[in-house]
């Protein structure tokens, strides 16, 4: 019997749904971080958060009101993120291409 691994069976569902993820959370990260340093903090740790997320700072910016601070606009970013999350799963499973949990068979 050969074993599968149910990763690559599903890897359309898997690798989007995975890199959403780590783009919220990293959001989410950046917003806490935000709290305790400077924007311009030269640590390559705070870089690489800005680099992560800064392309999703930009896309939100524009429809975003003007009366929310930039500091403010990570959380915003990461509510349409997990937005558009959830709507992939939405999709992915109405339309059966979701992995399903199948009951584990004792050997």
């Amino acid at each position: 019997m050969e074993a599968t691994i149910p990763f690559w069976s599903h890897w359309y569902f898997h690798i989007p749904n995975y890199l959403m993820a780590a783009v919220f959370y990293t959001l989410f990260g950046r917003f806490l971080f935000s709290l305790f340093v400077p924007h311009d903090w030269p640590n390559y740790i705070w870089r690489g958060f800005k680099i992560v997320t800064e392309w999703s700072l930009a896309t939100v910016r524009p429809i975003t009101p003007w009366a929310v601070p930039y500091g403010l606009l990570p959380l915003v970013a990461a509510f349409w993120i997990m937005a558009a999350r959830v709507a992939f799963n939405v999709v992915m499973i109405g339309n059966g291409w979701a992995p399903t949990l199948q009951p584990v068979t004792p050997q």
